[in-house]
């Protein structure tokens, strides 16, 4: 006998293991939530885990509504941060400044391995100009 043998059953099913997921993807993010926190302190973050631990579907739901607005804020500028690291790290790896970039091109110049156009072209994306 098959355990899903009708549409209602599998229609349950299906509805029982989203809410199932979902509901695991919160208690992970507020786990997350909670040592990301630098507001509480060790003990309070104890007891936050002790009760998800022993009363998961009430703490979680009363951590939503207590701290839902923190967990905004704090995803919000922990973004900003991952955001600024990147930004920093690209600009620490990327090209020369861009006085470096026009002091090649002038030297390529003087060489004669490019024209005047190619030289202006070059120093006008150095600069950022879309001309």
């Amino acid at each position: 006998m098959f355990f899903l043998n009708s549409l209602w059953d599998w229609f349950w099913f299906l509805f029982w293991a989203f809410a199932y997921v979902a509901y695991l993807f919160a208690l992970i993010y507020i786990i997350i939530d909670i040592f990301r926190d630098h507001s509480l302190n060790g003990w309070l973050k104890a007891v936050w885990l002790i009760f998800l631990v022993f009363v998961p579907f009430l703490t979680a739901l009363v951590y939503l509504i207590a701290r839902g607005g923190g967990m905004a804020e704090r995803s919000a500028r922990k973004q900003n941060e991952y955001q600024e690291y990147s930004e920093e790290y690209i600009r620490s790896v990327s090209f020369a400044s861009p006085t470096d970039e026009i002091a090649k091109a002038k030297a390529l110049l003087d060489a004669g391995t490019i024209t005047q156009g190619e030289f202006d072209a070059l120093k006008n994306k150095a600069l950022g100009n879309k001309f």
